[in-house]
This record gives C-alpha cells, structure tokens and sequence, in this order.
C-alpha cells in the first residue's frame, strides 16, 4: 500500500530541474499561425518568457532565418531578456544545430519545457529527438501555435503518443510558484498573472483591491 508523503511528484516542475527552449516566436512565423490568436499567443509567450526570468530558470531563444526571412523574435521576450544571446539556426528541427546541443549538455538538465511556432514542425522536431536521447519533454502548448487547428492539434497528439507532457503558459508560472508561501517570488508572480493570466489576473485585482486579499494566508 502506497504511503503518502507531503512532498512534490517527481515529474513536476521547478525552477532547478529543467530548461526552457522558446523556438522561433518571430513575425514570418506568426503570419501564418491560426490554432491561436495572434494577441493571445504573445500574451502567452510574454508569460512564460516572465516566469522563466523570474525564476532564473535556465532558458535558450532561437530564430530561424531571423535576418533573411522570419524577422525578429517577439518583443514580449526579448524584453524580458535584453542581454540574452538568441541562437538563429537554419536547421527547422532545433535539436539538429549542435550550438542548441552544447547549450542543452551545459545545463545539465533531463527535463526541457518547449514553446514555439510552428507546432508541428519547429516543435514536433526537437521534442521527439529530445525524446529519443533520454529527455523528458514538456510542450507549453498555449505559447506554440500552427497554421491550423489540424495541424497543432496533431502535432500534440503525436508529441503526446510518444510521452511528451503537455501543459499551459499560466500552468508553468504557478508549478514554478507552488507554494504561495515562498515570499521572495510571490510578488513578481502575482504581478505577472495580473498581468498576462486573463480572468485569474482579473480575480487577484478585484480579491486584494476590494478584500486586501492574500493567497498565502
């Protein structure tokens, strides 16, 4: 019989235990995607780009073609990350441009959280190879995008078969938080959820307006 213990499961996130690689969040890319938003789609890439930041959580950006065809990557992120060095690659499958292997080893990390555009290709493509060396996957599926419905949802489904754990860009913010009673991030992750957590930012603003409401009490 199973004994339960007041500690986290092994497959959930935190700050230490995994990197994040966002993937090719450029305009050419965003054109095209339809299975989300495009306002809802940089809304949700500002989110994670902010908890990641947040949480100094070990993060690569990379552009394909940045300079020759896909253009920048979204200002939601590079905001976020001034100073940081984007990665711009020729190869669709991020994993095949060894500068992303070398970045990955040096981390250290099994677990790799994904978000990009497009599902399908720039995001089915690394996660599968991650997959196959031995990684865990995670795919933040509301900060990747396709050029259909189909196409995403697909992509997903076939990420999913071969054990890739599929999640949300608020999601991620609140397993890096977890517990309301750690202080020293509680502030930027109320703020980013203010921000960017639609009706749960909503909630927070009328509950601590009118209640002066604190989640850690």
């Amino acid at each position: 019989m199973p004994i339960a213990k007041a500690q986290p499961g092994s497959t959930l996130l935190n700050p230490s235990n995994h990197a994040l690689i966002m993937i090719d969040h450029q305009s050419q890319m965003a054109f095209a995607t339809k299975s989300i938003d495009p306002v809802q789609l940089r809304n949700n890439t500002a989110l994670v780009a902010k908890a990641a930041k947040e949480f100094k959580v070990a993060t690569i950006l990379t552009t394909v073609a940045e300079k020759s065809f896909s253009g920048p990557m979204f200002d939601e992120i590079k905001s976020v990350f001034p100073e940081h060095d984007v990665i711009d690659r020729t190869t669709m499958n991020t994993w095949e441009d060894a500068r992303i292997a070398d970045r990955v080893n040096s981390f250290g990390k099994d677990k790799i959280v994904f978000a990009g555009l497009w599902t399908s290709v720039c995001i089915v493509g690394p996660v599968l190879s991650a997959l196959d060396q031995g990684f865990e996957a995670y795919v933040i599926t509301d900060a990747s995008g396709d050029v259909s419905d189909e196409a995403h949802e697909r992509a997903i489904e076939r990420m999913i078969l071969q054990g890739a754990r599929p999640m949300t860009s608020l999601q991620y913010l609140l397993e890096l938080q977890r517990d309301w009673a750690r202080s020293e991030t509680y502030n930027e992750t109320v703020a980013t959820s203010i921000a960017h957590g639609g009706g749960y930012g909503l909630g927070l603003i009328y509950a601590k307006t009118m209640f002066n409401a604190s989640e850690a009490h």
